[in-house]
């Protein structure tokens, strides 16, 4: 997923005669079923924004992504101690940590799953009702495979789902 950056797309015209363009595979978007929803807030507010969607949110299992192995376990605990059950998925757990905690939230066991990207690409997550981005995704390609975990199997369900509460001043939710 090479891009071009706008300086060298422009030096490019400038000192090439008819430059062809080839692109491998098509750029994916979000899944039309997926609704966005943007919260802005400052740094600071957002775990106290993450607790609340938490308890105005009708949902069923939630995935939130952090940034950093770090940031996923600061999330988890807080959540922990905000009495959610919370499995943890990122790169510093055992392999049978991670099985365990994909096995218990894929059966209920846990209602949220705190995870860095990891989870993002490649893990059959069945019935995920919300997503939230609680770190903006560095590459745009992360963010669908994000929310991408709501929007499987053309999944039209009529509640919110959540799919960004950025890093950022603004977060976003779905």
């Amino acid at each position: 997923s090479a891009t071009i950056p706008p300086a060298i797309e422009t030096l490019i015209q400038w000192a090439m005669r008819n430059p062809e363009t080839i692109e491998i595979g098509a750029r994916r978007s979000p899944a039309e079923t997926v609704k966005h929803v943007i919260y802005p807030v400052s740094d600071m507010q957002k775990t106290d924004l993450l607790l609340e969607l938490l308890k105005r949110v009708n949902y069923d299992s939630v995935i939130i992504f952090c940034r950093t192995k770090h940031g996923a376990d600061r999330v988890a605990h807080t959540l922990q101690r905000a009495n959610h059950a919370v499995a943890i998925l990122h790169s510093n757990r055992t392999q049978r940590e991670r099985e365990e905690a994909l096995d218990g939230f894929r059966r209920g066991k846990f209602e949220v799953l705190v995870a860095t990207d990891i989870a993002a690409r490649g893990l059959d997550i069945a019935n995920v009702s919300h997503v939230i981005n609680y770190d903006v995704p560095q590459h745009p390609e992360d963010y669908v495979h994000r929310i991408g975990r709501t929007g499987r199997a053309e999944n039209t369900r009529s509640e919110e789902h959540t799919s960004e509460l950025q890093s950022r001043v603004d977060i976003s939710y779905a």
